[in-house]
């Protein structure tokens, strides 16, 4: 079964004042671009990335990233 990494990053930019994208990655030292890559799910950040992701928003890695069986597998 092929497993994915999701996120909750636009939800948690929307539920903190409509952060930007732009603002989220200066925040954690990334372009804009690598953010929405990430977002979109088309590229896995670094553990170092990802914690930061977490710590920007101030919640646990697992409310941020879920891995789990993507639904074309099913």
């Amino acid at each position: 079964m092929a497993k994915v990494l999701t996120n909750q990053i636009r939800r948690l930019r929307f539920d903190a004042n409509e952060m930007t994208q732009q603002s989220l990655a200066d925040a954690i030292g990334v372009s804009r671009q690598t953010v929405v890559a990430i977002e979109k799910g088309k590229y896995s950040p670094s553990l170092e990335v990802a914690f930061k992701i977490a710590d920007v928003f101030q919640v646990e890695l697992g409310q941020v990233f879920q891995y789990q069986v993507s639904e074309a597998a099913r």
